[in-house]
């Protein structure tokens, strides 16, 4: 068994350089929606081919119709090794406004921000070239110190995350044969706290629909036939409420099909993290919680699927007040899935069900924004157990198995269209300022997210 201690000191011993190549990467103002930093994303590309091309990567750019890909081949101890894809992006989000930065976003220092912490400031720092290079300075250290890898490591860097990521399909899909692997490492989420790491198995998927009620041929003075005429925000205000019953659930047909109750080992874990329904909403000024009765808010926006009205438009809104009935009233809902519930099911049963309160003489027109499934790791997978039991060994309080309310839209193309589940372990905390100015990643985020990518390249290639 190959001994990781030694790997671990080279990490500490190193830390410095680390940091200095860290710091030149978010020198490179890859702004990646910007067309004026077309070629800053350029020099970022080329600039982690160089340095995966000395660790001894068989790495290349790879243009795309917009940003550059960089893709990157090690092979691993044996021709055998179990085989990863790592996947991060080196493109990073816009400064403005400017004003608010306390120092230039491009130009990163360490700077301490009291009660023990220091932080590395600058743009891209948390999202994601810091979050990247944790794992690329941990194959350097493991390099160093062995002179090989315990896995066979293909890397894809992205140059587009941060504006849609437009050619990325096209991409997977022309080179699947090549960045096909056992599974992928997804490095842009977080922790759970400063001193717990995690590991989310689970994203929620998503359905979007826009309906569109149409009533009168025009909008109607209220006086005259206000109680004879079919009110369009009416209808769609009834279809709305009946969404939901009384205890919180989701009343369309077949809704609940491919949901699964969490383990309870898993909720248990969750139950310990003390989040609570006041400690969550008292952030945003609430205290009680909604959805369905009995279940605690972790589980609720981790593991639960959801349908949510983001917006109603009908009728007059402007200064004052004007007594019609309008002619058309709109709504724009979105359901959160879980499980193997299947977004196309959804949408249809949303849509039959829409249309069964439609009054004969109005219409309804439906506008589909976007639909995909949701992702879900086995909680007692193999890779899944190694890469926590991994962290667990480095840092103060052991991992925990979360899940996320949102989508990470890579994890799904990696598994719809690449057939690979995904480790999404990243080191960011929830205080970073991601997109905002004076983004920054904690020190020990960096420091021990390298000692924890090697702990678990040691523990997925068995060695």
């Amino acid at each position: 068994m190959t001994d990781i201690s030694p790997v671990l000191s080279a990490v500490d011993d190193n830390i410095n350089s680390s940091l200095e190549r860290l710091f030149e990467l978010v020198r490179v103002k890859s702004i990646s929606t910007d067309p004026a930093y077309k070629a800053e994303c350029g020099k970022a590309a080329d600039w982690l081919v160089r340095d995966l091309t000395s660790l001894g990567f068989n790495a290349s750019i790879r243009d795309t119709p917009g940003h550059p890909m960089v893709v990157a081949h090690h092979d691993g101890v044996t021709p055998d090794a179990p085989h990863v894809l790592f996947y991060g992006h080196y493109d990073v989000q816009p400064v403005d406004p400017i004003a608010l930065w306390d120092n230039d976003p491009f130009d990163p220092a360490i700077e301490d921000i009291g009660e023990g912490r220091q932080v590395i400031t600058g743009r891209g720092t948390s999202d994601d070239k810091g979050q990247l290079m944790t794992f690329v300075e941990a194959c350097r250290a493991y390099k160093q110190v062995h002179g090989s890898l315990p896995l066979r490591i293909t890397i894809l860097f992205e140059g587009e995350e941060e504006s849609g990521s437009p050619s990325l399909k096209p991409f997977l899909d022309a080179n699947a044969g090549e960045l096909k692997a056992d599974y992928a490492l997804v490095c842009d989420t977080s922790m759970w706290d400063r001193e717990t790491p995690a590991i989310a198995a689970a994203l929620r998927g998503l359905v979007g629909e826009e309906i569109v009620i149409t009533a009168a041929d025009r909008d109607l003075h209220s006086g005259l036939f206000g109680g004879a005429a079919a009110n369009p925000i009416h209808i769609l205000t009834h279809i709305l409420a009946g969404l939901h019953d009384e205890t919180g659930s989701v009343t369309l047909p077949g809704f609940y099909d491919g949901v699964e109750e969490t383990p309870a080992n898993i909720k248990a874990s969750w139950d310990n993290l003390g989040r609570t329904a006041e400690s969550f909403l008292g952030e945003v000024g609430l205290s009680i919680p909604a959805g369905e009765k009995g279940r605690s808010v972790l589980e609720l926006t981790w593991a639960r699927p959801t349908a949510e009205v983001n917006g109603i438009i009908g009728g007059y809104t402007g200064e004052g007040f004007k007594t019609v009935i309008a002619a058309k009233a709109s709504a724009k809902v979105s359901f959160r899935l879980v499980g193997e519930q299947d977004p196309a099911a959804i949408r249809e049963s949303f849509r039959s069900y829409v249309r069964s309160k439609i009054p004969a003489d109005c219409t309804v027109d439906f506008h589909e924004h976007g639909g995909s499934p949701a992702i879900q790791l086995s909680y007692d997978s193999p890779a899944l157990t190694k890469a926590k039991n991994a962290l667990s060994d480095e840092w103060a309080k052991p991992a925990v198995v979360i899940g996320m309310g949102g989508s990470i839209p890579i994890v799904g193309d990696f598994q719809k269209m690449l057939g690979m589940d995904s480790l999404m372990i990243g080191f960011g905390l929830t205080d970073d300022r991601i997109h905002s100015p004076n983004e920054k990643y904690d020190l020990q985020s960096f420091h021990k997210g390298i000692r924890s990518w090697v702990r678990i390249l040691a523990a997925l290639g068995g060695k």
